[in-house]
C-alpha cells in the first residue's frame, strides 16, 4: 500500500524573484506531487504531499538543483495532516512577522532573451524591457517584500492577455515572472534630443547621436548612465570636461566578449567574470592598439571594461541590419564627480541637464540607485573594488551571530550594511560623504535595506575618526540606542576575517591612505594582531609629518618631501618633488616640517607610494583617489628588476615595531640618478613592500597564524600578486578579500562584528 505524507518545507535564501515558485511548481507536477508555494517575508513556504520516495526526490531536487539565480541557504521540514487534493499551484502570497527573505540582485539579460531579442518571428523582437525568471531587474524595482508585482515598479504596466498567459503557464520560461511584459504592454523608450522619438525611433535616434559624436544620457537598471563614443577623442574630452573628471579613467561598454578581446587582455577568469549574470566592470589590461581613445583612461594601462546587461543597452548597440553605431561606448555614471548616481527622471532633468546632448529614457521607474559593480582578477581569483549592482543586496554569512545592528561605514567609497544574526546585508555603493546629496542617498539607502531585510537596528557602529560625516549620522540617529566606535584597521582585519568565517586571532596587514589612530596619527601601513574583540599593533611605518593634511594627499610632491625630510635625505635641486614645488611653497614646507606647524603624523603606506610616485617623476599632482599609486604601478607590471632590490629597515626592539623606508628612498635616488628607468624602480619598489609584509609575518608571535590583508593599497594587483606569492612560498595561509572590496567599501562588515564583541 502506497503511504502518502504531507510536509511543510520552509526554504530560506535569495528565493524571491529569481523563478523559484514556478521551480517548485514544475519541479512538483513532474513528480506527482500535490499541494502549494507562496512567498512569505522568511523566503518561500511550501506544503508538498504524496508518496515518501517521490518527497525525498522533490527536497534533493530544491537542494541540488535550483534555479539559476537562487541560493538555498537552509530547508526546513515538518509533518502536517495529509489533506488529499489534487495539483500543485502557486498561493497567494502572505506575510508572516518575525521572518525574512533575501531580495535578488538585479541580472544581466539571459542568452534565450536575447535570442528573442534578435529573432524577426518572436513577439518580443527588439523589446527594450524583456525579461524571464532567469533574467532581469530585481534589486532596484523592488519597493517591498514580498516580492510580488504589486510591489515593484512594474505595477502601474498591466499584463496584455499574451503575457498573463506565459505568466499563468507552469511550462513557460515566464511563468511567475514578476517583470514580465512586452511591447504591447511594458514600458516604453523616448528619445528627448532636438527631437522626440519613441520606441524604436528613439533608439535610433540616440545611436545617431552617438555616431555624431554626441553625448548621451542613457536610463539604465539602476541609474542614469552618461554614454559617448570611446573611439572619439573630442567626444571624450568634452564628456570629461562636462562632469569635471580631470583624468580619472572613464568605464567603458561593449556589446559582446568578442568586441571585449578586441579591446583588452581576457584571460579565461576575467572572461567568466566579464560574462556572468553580474556583469561588473572588471579592469583589464588595454591590449595595444585598441580602438579606444587614450583620454579614456589617461596614463593608466587598465581599462574598465563590462558587458551590455540590459536589453536596451543591446538595442543601443544595434542588432544585425541596423546602421551601426560605435563598438565601444564610454558608460559612466550620469553625475558631477562625487555626487551619487542620478537614478530618478526628475532628479535627472535637474541636476544633469546641461551634460548631455540628449536623453534615452523610458517611464518604468528605478527605485533603489545602484552602480555598477568593479572587479579585477588577481592570480585567477575576484577581488571586488566596488560591489554594487549584481552583488548587492545579496548577503554574507557571518561566523558569529550578532543582534540587529547597523554599520555605517566610513566616509570615502561608503557602504553601510545591516546585520541580525549569521547575516549581513551590505547596501549598494553610495559614495564619499562629502556633500548634502551623498548624506541624503545614504539616508535613503539606511531606510531601504533596514525594511528589506526587516532588520530594526538594536546597536549602531561607526569609525572612530570624529570629524567622519558617516560617524556625525550615525551620533545624530542613535535615539538612545548604543554606538559603538570602531577603529578603522580593526575594521578592515575584521572584514576579511568575517567574510571568510575566521573567529581566531590574526596577523593583520592593513595597508591604505587614512585611519585614524587612537594616539591622533593618520594610520596608515599596520601590522594587528586581531580578533573581533580587539587587537595589539605590532608594527607600523615610521611616522612622517604630511604638512597641510589633504592638500599633501593632493599633490603627492608634498609627501616626498616630507618623507625626504624625514629620512634626513636632501631636497636636492634634480630631485622632481623638488622642481615641482613652487619655491615659496618650498620654504612654507620647510618651516612647516622643522617646526610641526599644521603637520599631522602619518603612518600611511598609500602616501608612501604617492612619494615615491612623485620621486621619480611619474605624478607630481593628483586629479582623483590614489592616481600617483595606479600610474606608478601601471609602469611597474612586467618589469624586469634586474640584479638590484630595496630593503626596508626594521627597528624591533621597540613596541610596536617601527619598520623604516629610508633605506628604500635612498635606492630609489641612486637608481634614478643611475638612469634606471622609472618601471625597473617601481617594481622594485613593489617587491621591497611585500619582503617586508614576509619579513613582518615571520616575526609573527604565534607560529602558523593566519594572515589577513585589506586596506586599499591591496587593491593593487601588482602588490597583491607579489605578496601573495612570497607568503605562500613561506608555507603562510593568507586571507585576502572575495566578498567585498579591500577598500573602505568593506569597512561596514568589520564594524558589524566588532562593534559586537566583548
Amino acid at each position: 500500500m502506497i503511504v502518502r505524507q504531507r510536509l511543510r518545507v520552509g526554504v530560506h535564501g535569495v528565493v524571491q524573484g529569481v523563478g523559484f515558485r514556478p521551480f517548485v511548481y514544475t519541479t512538483a507536477a513532474a513528480l506527482g506531487l500535490t499541494g502549494c508555494v507562496r512567498n512569505d517575508s522568511s523566503g518561500a513556504v511550501i506544503e508538498i504531499e504524496g508518496e515518501r520516495t517521490a518527497i525525498e526526490e522533490f527536497l534533493d531536487r530544491l537542494r541540488d538543483s535550483p534555479p539559476p539565480l537562487a541560493v538555498v541557504e537552509s530547508i526546513e521540514t515538518t509533518r502536517i495532516p495529509v489533506a488529499g487534493g489534487t495539483g500543485f499551484v502557486i498561493a497567494d502570497t502572505t506575510r508572516a512577522d518575525g521572518g525574512r527573505t533575501l531580495a535578488s540582485p538585479d541580472v544581466a539579460m539571459c542568452a534565450e532573451c536575447a535570442a528573442e531579442q534578435r529573432d524577426p518571428a518572436d513577439r518580443r523582437y527588439r523589446h527594450a524591457f524583456i525579461n524571464c525568471t532567469n533574467c532581469g531587474p530585481r534589486f532596484t524595482i523592488i519597493a517591498a517584500l514580498p516580492y510580488d508585482r504589486a510591489a515593484t515598479a512594474m505595477a502601474p504596466f498591466a499584463m496584455c492577455a499574451d503575457c498573463a498567459r506565459e505568466y499563468a503557464d507552469p511550462a513557460d520560461r515566464r511563468f511567475h515572472a514578476q517583470p514580465v511584459c512586452c511591447p504591447h504592454c511594458g514600458p516604453t523608450v523616448t528619445f528627448h534630443g532636438q527631437t522626440t522619438a519613441t520606441a524604436e525611433s528613439g533608439v535610433q535616434a540616440a545611436r545617431q547621436l552617438l555616431r555624431d559624436g554626441g553625448i548621451v544620457g542613457v536610463k539604465g537598471i539602476g541609474g542614469y548612465h552618461l554614454a559617448c563614443d570611446a573611439g572619439d577623442h573630442r567626444a571624450v574630452t568634452e564628456l570629461r570636461r562636462r562632469k569635471r573628471r580631470g583624468d580619472k579613467p572613464f568605464a567603458v561598454m561593449v556589446p559582446d566578449l568578442a568586441e571585449a578581446h578586441d579591446i583588452a587582455v581576457i584571460a579565461a577568469p576575467a572572461a567568466r567574470l566579464l560574462d556572468s549574470p553580474a556583469r561588473p566592470i572588471v579592469l583589464l589590461p588595454r591590449r595595444p592598439g585598441a580602438a579606444v581613445a587614450h583620454s579614456v583612461a589617461p596614463h593608466n594601462p587598465d581599462l574598465g571594461v563590462m558587458l551590455a546587461y540590459s536589453p536596451l543597452h543591446t538595442l543601443l548597440f544595434g542588432l544585425p541590419g541596423d546602421c551601426p553605431g560605435p563598438r565601444v561606448l564610454v558608460m559612466t555614471s550620469a553625475n558631477l564627480s562625487g555626487e551619487p548616481i542620478c537614478y530618478t527622471d526628475d532628479d535627472a532633468s535637474e541636476r544633469l541637464s546641461y551634460l548631455a546632448d540628449g536623453w534615452l529614457t523610458h517611464d518604468r521607474a528605478i527605485l533603489v540607485p545602484c552602480d555598477d559593480s568593479v572587479l579585477r582578477v588577481v592570480d585567477g581569483a575576484e577581488v571586488p573594488i566596488r560591489r554594487s549592482r549584481g552583488y548587492a543586496p545579496l548577503p554574507v554569512a557571518l561566523p558569529v551571530a550578532v543582534p540587529p545592528t547597523l554599520a555605517v561605514g566610513a566616509d570615502v567609497k561608503n557602504t553601510l550594511a545591516v546585520a541580525e544574526q549569521r547575516y549581513a546585508w551590505l547596501s549598494a555603493h553610495i559614495g564619499d560623504m562629502d556633500g548634502l546629496a551623498t548624506l541624503a542617498a545614504f539616508g535613503r539607502a539606511v531606510e531601504h535595506l533596514e525594511a528589506l531585510t526587516s532588520v530594526t537596528p538594536e546597536v549602531l557602529a561607526a569609525d572612530a575618526h570624529p570629524a567622519y560625516r558617516s560617524s556625525g549620522w550615525a551620533q545624530r540617529h542613535a535615539d538612545g540606542r548604543p554606538l559603538r566606535t570602531v577603529q578603522h584597521h580593526h575594521a578592515h582585519i575584521a572584514a576579511v576575517m568575517a567574510e571568510h568565517g575566521l573567529n581566531c586571532p590574526v596577523l593583520g596587514f592593513a595597508f591604505d591612505g587614512t585611519g585614524y589612530g587612537p594616539d591622533g596619527a593618520v594610520w596608515g601601513a599596520e601590522l594587528l594582531e586581531a580578533d573581533y574583540k580587539g587587537y595589539q599593533r605590532l608594527a607600523h611605518l615610521r611616522y612622517v609629518p604630511m604638512p597641510g593634511g589633504d592638500i599633501s594627499v593632493r599633490r603627492p610632491y608634498r609627501m616626498a618631501l616630507a618623507h625626504l625630510w624625514g629620512a634626513g635625505l636632501q631636497w636636492d635641486a634634480d630631485l622632481p618633488p623638488v622642481r615641482a614645488c613652487p619655491s615659496d611653497e618650498l620654504r612654507v614646507l620647510e618651516h612647516q616640517l622643522s617646526t610641526g606647524t599644521g603637520c599631522t603624523p602619518t603612518s600611511s603606506m598609500g602616501r608612501l607610494f604617492d612619494a615615491v610616485s612623485a620621486l621619480i617623476g611619474v605624478r607630481q599632482v593628483v586629479d582623483y583617489e590614489a592616481q600617483a599609486a595606479i600610474e606608478l604601478e601601471g609602469l611597474s607590471r612586467d618589469v624586469d628588476t634586474g640584479a638590484g632590490g630595496y630593503a626596508f629597515s626594521v627597528d624591533a626592539d621597540r613596541y610596536p615595531a617601527v619598520f623604516d623606508p629610508a633605506p628604500v628612498l635612498a635606492a630609489v635616488i641612486d637608481d634614478m640618478r643611475g638612469d634606471v628607468p622609472a618601471g625597473v624602480i617601481g617594481a622594485r619598489f613593489h617587491r621591497a613592500v611585500a619582503d617586508l609584509v614576509v619579513a613582518l609575518a615571520e616575526t609573527g608571535t604565534v607560529p602558523g597564524q593566519p594572515v589577513a590583508l585589506s586596506g586599499g593599497v591591496f587593491q593593487n594587483a601588482l602588490l597583491l600578486h607579489l605578496t601573495l606569492t612570497a607568503l605562500r612560498a613561506k608555507g603562510f595561509q593568507v586571507f585576502t578579500h572575495r566578498q567585498v572590496p579591500p577598500n573602505d567599501g568593506g569597512i561596514a562588515l568589520g564594524q558589524l562584528l566588532v562593534g559586537n564583541a566583548g
